[in-house]
Order: structure tokens, then C-alpha cells, then sequence
């Protein structure tokens, strides 16, 4: 049985860090990390026992719009309900902003449909790198 926790503690880095490195993420380091954390205005975390598995995160102006960045889950514990239950613990926390918007990464677009994402029809990024550019963008 999965539980849930709300809070980031500074001895969670290094396990957030290797669950991103478990899904091809290595350029996120503690520091990164923390601060994108400490940035995010609504966080989840699914643990096992006492052990982080997944976590999702968002950034909201507490009104009008949120977007969620990170629905990451351990390579061991995909498919498995984990980022359901981290995603649909998010969506409750955004349950009272008008819009939420999601960057998906390449290929879970149906898993995101299943929530009743849906894509924009103004949507518009600027990614500095180009290999995001050449990935995300039409």
C-alpha cells in the first residue's frame, strides 16, 4: 500500500535525484532539485513504507492557472498506479484554478488524456536548448 506525503525534507534529495536518473534524467543534481521544489507552489510524493517512489509537482498563482512540470516515477515501480495516484492527488490540490496545464514528456500524451488533458490550441514555448526545441516544438 502506497501512502502520500506533502513535505520536502533536505535528506529526500538524493532519493528524488536517483529516481530522475532511474527515468534518463541525469542533469538534475541536489541543488537543482531543491530549488525546483522550493519553487513548486503545490507537491506530492508517493512513498512506500518510508522510501519516496514518485512524486509530481506544480507551480499555481493560487487562482487562475497552475502547471504541472514533473510526474516522475521510479523505473521499478512503473505501472503500478504510482503516478495515478500522485497525479489525481495534484489535480485535487488544483481543484479550485480555472486552468491546469501540463508539460508532458514525448510518448504520454495517453496516459495524460485519461485525466481529461486535452491539447491547447494556443499553446506556445521558447526552450533555450535545442534539443528540447527540436523535440517539443512544431
Amino acid at each position: 500500500m502506497y501512502t502520500l506525503k506533502h513535505e520536502l525534507e533536505p535528506s529526500d534529495l538524493p532519493i528524488l535525484k536517483h529516481i530522475y536518473q532511474s527515468v534518463g534524467w541525469k542533469k538534475h543534481d541536489e541543488a537543482i532539485i531543491q530549488k525546483v521544489f522550493e519553487a513548486s507552489t503545490h507537491k506530492v510524493f508517493v512513498m512506500e513504507g518510508e522510501k519516496i517512489i514518485g512524486f509530481a509537482r506544480a507551480l499555481s498563482d493560487g487562482v487562475f492557472n497552475a502547471t504541472i512540470y514533473d510526474v516522475v516515477v521510479h523505473k521499478d515501480y512503473q505501472n503500478k498506479g504510482v503516478a495515478r495516484m500522485a497525479l489525481e492527488n495534484l489535480l485535487q490540490q488544483l481543484e479550485h484554478i480555472s486552468c491546469v496545464q501540463l508539460i508532458a514528456t514525448t510518448g504520454n500524451d495517453t496516459f495524460y488524456k485519461k485525466f481529461g488533458f486535452k491539447k491547447l490550441k494556443t499553446g506556445m514555448a521558447i526552450y533555450q536548448s535545442e534539443k528540447l526545441s527540436k523535440e517539443y516544438l512544431e
